[in-house]
């Protein structure tokens, strides 16, 4: 997805730079193996996670896509009612037999006269499928797979009108080419997906079908369309068989969504679809909820009228609507060799009020957001130009920052940082332990003729009054909706915030060599410990991504990053981080609690455990995963799995005694000097006299 930000304005994907070719998206496309996911099995407690954070009924889903521009929402509703009254009419002509060149529209609401549509085959087949389908009850049982046509007919006539109406009307409209697209389906084959569904403990796989949306520029045919660069996928649609079933199909979207965030770096948030019957519901998720919309019964006039205006929505609404985040562009440049991002950080001007972006370039994501819900912690190495992308400068870190209020002010990282730096740099001696911090603020993007601050509270703020207002309505049948929804609102505002700090190097988890791993474990705690004893401040949050490797001319050193839970001691947390994984027990049993220097100790063995178990890098991990049986015992996989206290009590029994920890978890390290290092640091932290 190719889009451009300037101050006050947006220009969407042009035909020139929504390519569907062969280039190499693999750089880009989160193919490392994280740690959240290293286990090959189905993703533990999603499905509770879902039902935890899913608001269901939530009329203003779809109008979450809606043009801000009042004028083109006026557009947009013509359009949507004259493609209704054209599907309503190739209905009532196929029902009686006959095709669309038999279709002489009647006027429409444009401010022109309509004229009549040319004979389209496709156009009659279309409608024939459609016919199929609306002419089923709701009750009816369909099949997935009988859906899935049907609901692919639908998308292309509704796109077939869209782009009839910009060859006929498009210069006397608001829109322009690079403005519109297409939401087209672009399934290759018929097949069930059973990438997290082939075991037997689940449903028949035949109750289910998936159908990707992709998007496409308005010069392109309207037909089905082949797999296009990951960064056109738009969403998933999931058939179900039965209502029964919608549960199943609910979790499986959330899988695909969850991919979705990992594999498209410029997500805020995400578009989906379920289909059951002639039952399609809308859900968008975003970082710390989903919602769906109430059903458009597509057997109804006033149901296709709803699925026609969204899929119009789409076609016509600004990125920010679709989901994208317009500071982050996908650039295919055939000069650069392969794709890059074009990633604008902006800072206000406080003297003036103007926000001004500064633009960098990458072709390296060094970390995708690899939960479906969360922060959607994301970095980049980055240069100044896209001529220097092959020696970045820069670390770029773009996240979902939870925070007290719905403030543009970004000064926590930003003032830990400038503490430390004010301390260590009247010496050399812990002077480069730190990263430099360039600059951090919020991500703004433009609302119609203003630009703001990107948070929750902007974004979906009429999502939650709307899911309030339902659940304060509810009887008492839907008391666990109303506890949700009062959950969701007293959760903290989250502020979408972008860091640039100089480069370090990568992180430790790309290490060459497990001496490596140990001399910046070494100095991460070096400098821990001197933030401190000098500055008491806790970092709160050490993971693979909070230590980087600098290459120095006397080597290899550790620098410390990732302040976004720091705290100062005597101080209850704010929030804990999101990877349960590497959290000490005590802030996993209580995340307000107030930390102490041996959290992070006791996290940093964590770390040094995990590398020397499944590699202390890519390709190590790679190898290693490869070679495991399908549901390998690890008991260090718990450490992953399901929820805080079901963490807390694993690690509990892995560190109970010596003997509990070499069995559990040193004797299942790899051979190296990581293994003498965590039995080293769990002796001194849990046995010490």
């Amino acid at each position: 997805m190719t889009t451009h930000l300037t101050t006050g304005e947006v220009d969407l994907p042009s035909s020139s730079t929504m390519v569907n070719d062969k280039a190499d998206f693999s750089i880009l496309a989160g193919k490392d193996l994280s740690f959240s996911d290293i286990s090959r099995n189905r993703d533990y407690g999603l499905d509770d996670l879902i039902q935890s954070i899913l608001h269901r009924s939530c009329k203003a889903v779809c109008h979450l896509a809606t043009p801000c521009d009042p004028d083109l929402c006026t557009v947009v509703g013509n359009i949507a009612s004259d493609i209704t009254a054209d599907l309503e009419a190739c209905l009532l002509m196929a029902a009686r037999g006959k095709g669309h060149a038999y279709n002489t529209r009647s006027k429409g609401r444009v401010n022109k006269p309509r004229d009549t549509v040319p004979a389209n085959e496709h156009l009659d087949a279309y409608a024939r499928d459609i016919l199929k389908w609306t002419s089923k009850k709701s009750s009816t049982r369909l099949a997935a797979d009988n859906i899935a046509p049907f609901l692919e007919s639908l998308m292309l006539f509704i796109a077939h009108h869209i782009k009839d109406h910009y060859r006929r009307h498009g210069a006397a409209d608001l829109f322009k080419p690079e403005d519109c697209r297409l939401i087209l389906p672009v399934n290759n084959d018929m097949e069930v997906e059973r990438t997290d569904f082939d075991s037997a403990d689940y449903v028949d796989l035949t109750d289910f079908f998936s159908v990707k949306c992709g998007m496409f520029p308005i010069s392109n045919g309207v037909t089905r369309q082949k797999a296009p660069a990951p960064h056109l996928i738009f969403a998933d649609a999931e058939m179900v068989g039965h209502p029964d079933d919608y549960t199943e199909a609910e979790l499986r979207l959330a899988t695909k969504t969850k991919a979705l965030f990992f594999n498209q770096h410029n997500r805020r948030f995400a578009w989906g679809l379920t289909v059951s019957n002639c039952n399609i519901h809308a859900y968008v998720f975003s970082p710390d909820d989903i919602w769906a919309s109430t059903a458009m019964d597509i057997s109804g006039i006033k149901g296709r009228r709803a699925f026609i205006s969204l899929l119009v929505n789409w076609s016509l609404c600004t990125v920010d609507h679709l989901g994208f985040d317009p500071s982050i562009r996908y650039v295919v440049d055939r000069s650069f060799g392969s794709p890059y991002l074009k990633i604008d950080v902006h800072n206000m001007d406080k003297s003036t009020g103007k926000v001004e972006p500064q633009t960098y370039y990458s072709q390296w994501c060094l970390g995708a957001a690899d939960r479906l819900n969360g922060c959607h912690a994301r970095y980049f190495a980055a240069s100044a130009s896209p001529e220097s992308m092959d020696k970045p400068a820069f670390l770029i870190k773009d996240v979902w920052m939870a925070t007290g209020s719905g403030s543009a002010d970004d000064a926590h990282e930003s003032s830990v940082l400038a503490v430390l730096h004010s301390e260590f740099n009247k010496s050399n001696e812990f002077s480069g332990s730190f990263v430099w911090l360039v600059s951090a603020g919020p991500v703004y993007i433009s609302q119609g003729n203003t630009v703001v601050a990107d948070s929750t509270a902007t974004a979906f703020s009429g999502l939650s009054s709307t899911t309030q207002d339902a659940a304060k309505g509810s009887d008492s049948t839907q008391g666990s909706s109303r506890s949700k929804v009062q959950h969701s609102l007293n959760r903290q505002v989250r502020q979408h915030r972008c860091t640039v700090t100089k480069w370090a190097g990568n992180m430790i988890s790309e290490a060459e060599n497990q001496s490596q791993v140990v001399v910046a474990v070494a100095d991460a705690m070096i400098a821990l410990n001197a933030a401190y004893d000098k500055c008491k401040i806790l970092h709160g949050n050490i993971s693979n991504r909070a230590i980087l490797l600098q290459q120095t001319v006397d080597g290899i050193r550790g620098v410390l990053a990732e302040f976004d839970y720091a705290c100062y001691a005597g101080v209850a947390a704010v929030e804990s981080p999101e990877l349960m994984l590497f959290q000490s027990m005590r802030s996993l049993d209580n995340p307000r609690v107030v930390r102490t220097f041996l959290d992070d100790c006791e996290s940093l063995l964590y770390l040094v455990c995990w590398l020397g178990t499944f590699g202390i890098n890519k390709a190590e991990r790679a190898a290693y995963i490869a070679g495991l049986p399908k549901n390998p015992y690890l008991p260090i996989l718990t450490w992953n799995q399901g929820t805080t206290a079901d963490i807390a009590n694993a690690k509990r029994l892995h560190v109970a005694t010596e003997e509990t920890f070499h069995s559990f978890i040193l004797s299942k390290m790899r051979n190296g000097p990581l293994r003498p290092l965590a039995e080293a640091m769990y002796m001194a932290l849990f046995l010490h006299p």
